[in-house]
């Protein structure tokens, strides 16, 4: 897992600071804590850390492409001995710009609903927040294919309509998609 105090503060090179509901130091914290993270499209999601079993950033070639499967699933990962699918949670989401992995590194979050687990790669990691679920509100002028992925929404930005939508971990892995 990483460990760095940079990552769980959400701070670094190309990091968006939190907003409201985040805490500076981390001893206080309001809310609950969150991985923040942008899909290939430039859209921002998050993903209740409780159902987060790990966050890695790993070379492509650490990813075995399977024939005749699903085109949202990359491959499998080897995760200490356990093999995992690893998909890109973009193209699931119905984004139509694919992951890169013609890069070094590629961040990956490996949810677990139960005793599946399975990686979802992504484009960038944003860092750990905490945000209050009081304030979630429910989304939005979401298209229909997202729609039951979500738990709703935050408002980041009410005059430009900036919102963190909120994902639903257990309903990305018990889909039917992977089975298309």
């Amino acid at each position: 897992m990483v460990a760095s105090s940079d990552f769980l503060k959400g701070r670094g090179p190309g990091q968006v600071p939190a907003f409201q509901g985040s805490d500076e130091g981390m001893g206080n914290p309001e809310g609950e804590l969150h991985l923040r993270f942008y899909v290939p499209s430039g859209t921002e999601f998050a993903l209740h850390a409780v159902g987060i079993k790990e966050v890695i950033s790993l070379a492509p070639d650490r990813i075995t492409p399977i024939p005749n499967v699903s085109p949202l699933l990359l491959g499998t990962l080897n995760l200490r001995g356990q093999v995992i699918w690893v998909a890109d949670l973009g193209q699931f989401l119905g984004d139509t710009t694919v992951l890169n992995t013609d890069r070094n590194e590629i961040p990956v979050v490996a949810v677990q609903d139960q005793d599946i687990i399975l990686g979802l790669a992504v484009d960038r990691i944003v860092g750990m927040h905490w945000l209050d679920l009081d304030e979630l509100q429910i989304a939005t002028n979401v298209p229909d294919n997202i729609l039951p992925f979500l738990r709703g929404e935050w408002v980041l930005n009410a005059e430009t309509g900036e919102h963190l939508r909120l994902l639903d971990q257990a309903a990305i892995i018990r889909s039917a998609r992977w089975a298309a």
